[in-house]
């Protein structure tokens, strides 16, 4: 399969899922920004911004608000998130079916963040996955 998100929707490629119903999927990214770094995907490709249905962009969205949150109420300790779609090889986006990252921050984190462009790593992608699986799962289960 030549796209790697596809692959990951089929269960042929390896992802730490943290979310998943049946139109889309939250995944933390293999090269992370910061910690809990996840990306929301739709399952039915879409390449980019432009080509991507606008009901499709609203319930990323969604997704990723509640990731967000997610991030916030969990042991990650987010004071806040970078919310963002990379759109065209211009924007950076180098994976070409449409995702929206969520990077939870810390205040304070700008030279940590800054560092981990260059180095892009988590130290504990499992733990940071259920952290935010956990959280996640708080927020259904609240009134």
């Amino acid at each position: 399969m030549s796209c790697v998100f596809c692959a990951i929707v089929a269960d042929e490629a390896p992802a730490i899922r943290i979310y998943e119903d049946d139109d889309y999927l939250g995944i933390l990214d293999i090269r992370p920004f910061t910690r809990g770094h996840t990306l929301v995907i739709p399952k039915r490709h879409s390449v980019d911004l432009t080509d991507t249905p606008p009901e499709t962009v609203a319930a990323m969205a969604t997704i990723g608000q509640r990731i967000a949150r997610a991030a916030r109420n969990s042991g990650l300790h987010a004071d806040g998130n970078n919310v963002v779609i990379n759109d065209g090889k211009a924007a950076f986006q180098t994976v070409f079916h449409i995702h929206l990252h969520v990077l939870p921050r810390r205040s304070g984190d700008k030279l940590a963040f800054a560092k981990n462009m260059l180095l892009r790593r988590d130290p504990d992608r499992e733990e940071s996955g259920r952290l935010l699986r956990e959280a996640l799962a708080q927020l259904d289960s609240a009134p």
